[in-house]
């Protein structure tokens, strides 16, 4: 491709609506532009990357048996209506209405279309197991799209969904699919974890999400520093800790603490710290207000804590009036000495001891509250999200976290679809049942942000080779005005395209530095300069982007450095 036929156009300045470092360097290369608020285009350069990430994912769907299909983007609420999952959804559906008042939505997945296509097409367990797939695209209506296609309301999917005549069934079509998965992200040159996950609004018994490993990364993923443990936050386990609870050192005493609202102000009032400390927070119950009481220095985990019994599912925070009708307090001064609520204990708080608390009461707070003294000694639950340090599940070693990019999650669902659609199959006792589902979804187009976030430098994108617009950019330096530089170059660009290689061939006449800095900000793994200095010693001058300095090759080393890197 010459770049003079490409329309590719560059931006020097980042353009004020980027936030992080894909969405800037995608927009400055001409990748993406931006049409709506979550909706953008994908250029002819984007375009090539996001064909070859769906081509790799292709490749491995179909060497691991499943079959591509293509579902309407448009769904019809009935089929909704009947899992339920018409009003759970809530305002992520964008939804419409055709000229006879029937209610449709743009699909955002497409479990119950698939499952629909279930009913009607398999009758016997005979047909089974299969696995069917498709790319699409799909809407979601995030309240506030941001970071550009990591989180757009327009976005390419790749899912799948599996059937099976049971649960040991759907286990090895799962196992398959997290092969698949495997494979892909290997192939893309993609440094990954796969992790423990919730399976959300999707819903089923087990769930696997696979991250690209990045700082920017929205999630935060723990894993263990001896084995191969590795979870979302939201599903990461504490225990209770080992050891015995100290004895009380100090008498309980109320003080006033005027202003105090935050466990950072009774810190501060008090010159301790946040682990001397409890919180209590109130939530709403299904039959009242409910308290959930963890460490000062931990943070609330809302998936956990909504699963508890009598703790209302989303989980919610109670108001001001509720907290106030509830404890006769406010929130900035409760506590468990005394609370007549519903009360969970995290498992971190089961061996403080001499540790403040609120008091009940506006305004005031305990110091020296001490267990089996104060307070009886407390059943505690997992209410938390892990920290670094935390032991491992497994029993040996601590977790450690990083920051990572969802990209694919692997779902078991079980019955939860078939049964609600009716959707089964004679077995071979010819009696009807509900097929075992599985579902796969992979964000085609967040794969592409997730490998810039992390394959980057200060002048531009560092693309892993698969994913690579184009394989090489051929560089000839004053091509214009020196006819051996135009025969030289013009020689290479058809010898390396008959080898199947991927050039970008930059015949504009613009000075090398604005050719340097396009081909560094596109990140195109190759880089050769033709030029009549390195003609006259009989030399090319090579770099590849992720090395810091050039160097001067003959012509047959250069190509054929080029052609193993392609077999490669």
């Amino acid at each position: 491709m010459r770049f003079s036929e490409f329309g590719l156009t560059t931006l020097k300045e980042v353009p004020a609506e980027a936030e992080i470092v894909s969405h800037k360097l995608m927009l400055r290369a001409g990748l993406i532009r931006r049409l709506a608020s979550g909706l953008f285009t994908w250029m002819p350069l984007g375009l090539r990357v996001l064909r070859k990430v769906e081509a790799v994912v292709r490749e491995e769907m179909n060497r691991a048996g499943a079959l591509e299909l293509l579902m309407p983007a448009v769904q019809p609420a009935e089929l909704w209506q009947r899992t339920g999952r018409w009003d759970q959804y809530g305002p992520l559906l964008l939804r419409m209405a055709d000229r006879h008042g029937r209610e449709y939505c743009v699909g955002p997945t497409h479990e119950e279309v698939i499952t629909d296509i279930a009913c009607k097409e398999l009758r016997s367990y005979k047909q089974l197991p299969v696995n069917y797939y498709q790319v699409q695209t799909k809407f979601r209506d995030e309240i506030r799209p941001r970071f550009g296609v990591m989180r757009s309301r327009e976005f390419i999917m790749k899912d799948a969904y599996s059937f099976d005549i049971d649960d040991a069934g759907m286990d090895a079509s799962y196992q398959k699919m997290h092969a698949a998965y495997t494979a892909i992200f290997e192939r893309l040159g993609l440094t990954f974890r796969v992790v423990l996950a919730d399976s959300g609004e999707i819903g089923g018994s087990k769930s696997q999400e696979f991250h690209v490993i990045a700082d920017s990364g929205e999630d935060a993923i723990a894993y263990s520093d001896t084995d191969d443990y590795a979870s979302n936050i939201e599903t990461a386990a504490t225990f209770l800790p080992e050891g015995d609870r100290s004895e009380p050192g100090r008498d309980l005493e109320k003080i006033a603490t005027p202003g105090v609202k935050t466990i950072e102000d009774l810190c501060k009032l008090l010159d301790i710290d946040a682990s001397q400390t409890i919180k209590t927070l109130i939530v709403e119950g299904t039959d009242g207000p409910v308290a959930l009481i963890l460490r000062g220095d931990h943070e609330l985990n809302a998936v956990k804590a909504q699963k508890l019994e009598g703790v209302a599912a989303p989980l919610t925070m109670a108001d001001d009036k509720t907290i106030r009708e509830a404890t006769g307090s406010t929130a900035g001064s409760l506590g468990p000495v005394g609370m007549t609520l519903p009360v969970y204990f995290d498992h971190a708080t089961a061996h403080l001891s001499d540790f403040s608390c609120g008091a009940n009461e506006h305004g005031f707070h305990y110091v020296g509250v001490n267990f089996e003294r104060d307070l009886p000694a407390p059943e505690t639950v997992d209410i938390r999200n892990v920290v670094a340090g935390d032991p491992a599940p497994g029993g040996k070693g601590t977790l450690s976290i990083a920051r990572g990019i969802e990209v694919g999650h692997i779902f078991q669902l079980g019955t939860k679809y078939s049964e609600a659609m009716d959707a089964t199959v004679q077995d071979s006792d010819g009696k009807d049942r509900a097929m075992a589902m599985g579902c796969y979804g992979i964000g085609i187009t967040r794969i592409v942000g997730a490998a810039i976030e992390q394959n980057h430098d200060d002048n531009g994108i560092i693309w892993p080779a698969p994913l690579a617009p184009f394989d090489v950019v051929l560089v000839p330096i004053n091509m214009h005005r020196s006819e051996a530089v135009r025969e030289a170059a013009e020689a290479l660009y058809a010898e390396l395209t008959e080898y199947g290689l991927d050039v970008l061939f930059d015949d504009r006449d613009v000075r090398p530095g604005v050719k340097f800095a396009d081909a560094e900000l596109i990140g195109i793994p190759h880089r050769l300069v033709v030029s009549d200095r390195g003609l006259e010693a009989g030399e090319l001058e090579y770099r590849h982007r992720r090395d810091e300095e050039s160097r001067n090759l003959n012509r047959e080393e250069a190509l054929n450095l080029l052609k193993e890197s392609a077999i490669s």
